[in-house]
């Protein structure tokens, strides 16, 4: 096996079932050839991208089901999976946007709940977007080890909150993981500068696994799952389609980007000037 470790991201248009999506994951799965240590990435909604939020928060109870059914994915082909976003139960007609990074071994290893909810009207034909609906929003910044280096967990929206990666940034992340559901309009605008300033701003690399196309609930998404440098470089581009794109991971190639051009040391505005 190389020792050199590759990122995945499976860019897919799910629909609403989570038989059909699951059933998905794991062919292409499958098609993977994995010879080195691998990080899949799936985007954000993948195992059901509902109709409405109440239906969303219908399949939370049962949701945990999928993630089981996950663990066994990871074992069988010896992969990391970060989980897109699963909806997980809260209280009170409530349900997390739960991001979850399982290991080689099936464990559970984090679970990032998404901070910012996206809470917009966009002149896209909607009615406009309020997931705090029935969406709680999550609290903690999530940092963990891995082979790949240091993930630091996000959810699409989050990508417009430039402090959010700047914490991850100062717990040590070297890949940010950006799972995502864009709008065409939003997306055609926005996607790409934004993640690529999150790269350039962080030295780190970012994985952002996306939705894309028409989708059986009616919404359009904008697709092109990214795999960014710490300089900023698109590595890969999955286009409109579904597509798997993949990359692999270079610690050396990012500790000499911060080494040549020390800005996470030259910011003057990291909390422990202010504590």
């Amino acid at each position: 096996m190389r020792t050199v470790p590759q990122v995945v991201a499976i860019q897919m248009c799910s629909g609403v079932d989570p038989e059909v999506n699951f059933a998905y994951l794991s062919k292409q799965l499958e098609l993977l050839e994995i010879s080195s240590p691998t990080l899949v990435c799936l985007p954000e909604s993948w195992l059901a991208f509902s109709h409405t939020s109440s239906d969303t928060l219908a399949l939370s109870e049962s949701n945990w089901q999928w993630i089981e059914k996950l663990k066994l994915l990871c074992q069988h082909h010896g992969i990391w999976l970060a989980a897109g976003t699963i909806a997980l139960p809260y209280k009170d007609g409530q349900y997390y946007a739960a991001s979850i990074l399982l290991n080689d071994k099936g464990n559970i290893v984090a679970q990032y709940n998404k901070i910012h909810l996206f809470d917009v009207d966009v002149d896209d034909g909607s009615t406009g977007y309020r997931e705090s609906t029935h969406t709680v929003a999550g609290r903690d910044v999530v940092v963990v080890d891995s082979p790949f280096g240091k993930i630091g967990l996000s959810v699409c929206y989050d990508v417009r909150f430039a402090g959010l990666y700047h914490m991850m940034v100062e717990q040590g992340a070297q890949l940010l993981l950006v799972p995502s559901a864009f709008t065409v309009v939003t997306g055609v605008a926005h996607w790409q500068p934004l993640l690529q300033a999150r790269a350039i701003e962080t030295q780190c690399y970012v994985i952002a696994a996306a939705q894309t196309g028409v989708h059986e609930n009616g919404r359009k998404t904008f697709g092109h799952s990214l795999i960014l440098s710490p300089w900023g470089t698109v590595l890969a581009d999955a286009g409109k389609a579904p597509k798997v794109i993949q990359s692999d991971i270079d610690l050396v190639e990012l500790m000499q980007i911060r080494t040549k051009m020390p800005v996470l040391a030259h910011n003057r505005f990291k909390s422990e000037f202010y504590e």
